[in-house]
Parts: C-alpha cells; structure tokens; sequence
C-alpha cells in the first residue's frame, strides 16, 4: 500500500504504529480544455476584473469576504501562527456504536496498515472492536487540519473515516417535515415491505458497473476509429405514479416472474434496459461494450503518441 501518511494510534498507554493509504479514488475518464482551434490545452490565467488585467501569483493574497464585495486580507504567516500543531498520532478519545453514526458525515476513507512490529496490537484492537461492536472516534492532524475521525474494522483491516463537523452538514429539518405530515396506511405499509423483502438480496458491489465510464471509453474508442458519433434526443422525465397500489402490485409481480425455477440459479442482474449486466472487471474472457477498456489503452497511446 502507498502510504501518505504515517503515524500511531494511541488509546489509553497503547500505541500502534500505522501507515495511512487512501482507500479510494475515481477512474472516471479526465478531460482537458481545449483551444477549439488548434485542439491544445489552454492555461488558466488570474484575472484582476478590478484592475482589468492578468496578475501573477505572486501579486494575489488571501482574503476573508467579511460583506458583499468586503474583504480582510490575511496573510500566510498570521495563518500559519494558527494552524494546529503537526502530531503524528491519531487519538482515540471513545468507543462508539458505528450505526449511531449516520454516514453523511462521511467525508473521506483511507486504510490503516500496521507498521513494522505492529501487527500483534493492530489485530488485537480490531478484534476487540469486532466482539463489542464498537467502532474508535478520535482526532486526527493531516494536511495542516485536525480532523475528526473514526476508525472501524473491515475484514482484518482498520478503515479510517474522517468525518465532518456538525457545521458542516446541512440541516433536513424542511424534509423531515414535509414527511413527518403524510399518512400511510397499513395496506399501503405492507405492499411496500412486500416488495422491499422481494429485493433483498445480499450486498454484491460486483453487481454494479460504472455505466457512464463504459460508454464514455467506448465513444472514445469510436471517435478514434473514425467513427461518426450520433448524439441520442434526451429520454423524456419519468411521470409521477397515479396509482401507487396498483404500481406497488405490479411491481410485486414484476419481481416474482423474474424469480428462477429451482434449478436454474440465481437470477442475473441486469443493467438498464434489460441488458445483462458485464463482469465488473472483464471476467470470464469478455471486453465491456465493444472494447471500452481495450479503447482506454487505445486512447491513452494515442494521446502519448500525439504529445
């Protein structure tokens, strides 16, 4: 794992000697902004409206809108006599139920690897945390910031979470209203948890496929190949349902056709409109959309071999 930070976590007179990898990152295709004319990447300048010209980085300074159009400038050094101290550890301060813990406030996730010699007291605190399921708050310092943070078990590894402030997540008092005035009758209840329980399958994130990262390598691929590029007319909106009962019932029935005879397996996911879904990552010798992740290697040597 490529660590990007190290440091330990410390409960109580315990230190455990950890390396911080992040645990995810988009693969999504990136694209440039181009000179429409000559297909080269333009530069982004700082414009001065007040001034009415291009300064340098140099001539910028930070500055705090304390009105409309009212600023505070503030300079690095006042801002660095403020910063948090630089601690490499992570401080447990409790030990918290994880589902009290809505995951809106979820920010960013990274993995905890054991250092060196580590390993004993690494494994004991996450199986301590499995048996009393009970996951770890604590503050941590990175990026000149201190965060909240929540360390939990995955498997046999710790995940790290760093969390959002309370200010920092907006309130759904307006939502909880709006809701909180509807009535549902028990009918109503039941059909729905009918169909919910018809649903209910175990998570399998497998199952799901980045659809919009499949058709945009393969609209690559096609572009490269000299291929013309149709653009589809927009899907009209979805109308509201006029009859819920009767849209609960049919849905109940949808999912028990689809529901396999004893024998003949599971039954496969299928994409939107209907189409089998594709091995996430290309098993069983198949290529996603005719090639998108061949098209990807294809684009990506193109792009090197114009450079």
């Amino acid at each position: 794992m490529r660590s990007i930070w190290k440091g330990t976590i410390s409960f109580g007179l315990v230190n455990i000697p950890v390396s911080v990898g992040i645990a995810t990152q988009r693969t999504d295709p990136k694209f440039r902004t181009l000179d429409r004319e000559t297909l080269q990447p333009i530069k982004q300048q700082l414009f001065s409206p007040a001034r009415g010209e291009v300064v340098e980085r140099d001539e910028t300074i930070k500055g705090y809108e304390v009105s409309k159009d009212q600023f505070l400038p503030v300079t690095d050094e006042e801002l660095e006599a403020v910063a948090v101290e630089r601690r490499r550890t992570i401080d447990l301060v409790s030990f918290v139920d994880l589902d009290e813990i809505d995951p809106v406030f979820y920010d960013r996730s990274y993995y905890l690897e054991p250092q060196e010699g580590a390993s004993k007291p690494y494994a004991l605190l996450i199986e301590a945390m499995k048996r009393t399921g009970k996951a770890a708050l604590g503050k941590v310092v990175m990026s000149s910031r201190e965060h909240v943070v929540l360390l939990r078990p995955a498997g046999d590894a710790l995940v790290a979470e760093l969390l959002f402030y309370p200010e920092d997540v907006r309130p759904k008092e307006e939502i909880d209203e709006r809701v909180r005035e509807v009535e549902v009758t028990d009918l109503e209840v039941g059909m729905a948890t009918q169909l919910v329980e018809s649903l209910a399958r175990p998570f399998d994130p497998d199952e799901f496929e980045n659809e919009h990262k499949r058709e945009t390598l393969a609209l690559i691929e096609r572009k490269l190949s000299g291929e013309e590029v149709v653009v589809q007319a927009e899907a009209p909106p979805a109308e509201p349902v006029p009859d819920l009962m009767a849209a609960l019932k049919a849905s109940i029935d949808q999912t028990k056709e689809a529901v396999p005879s004893e024998g003949d397996g599971a039954a496969k996911p299928t994409s939107k409109g209907g189409r089998k879904k594709a091995p996430a990552n290309g098993r069983n010798g198949g290529s996603k959309a005719g090639g998108a992740k061949s098209g990807s290697r294809s684009a990506k040597s193109a792009s090197r071999s114009r450079s």
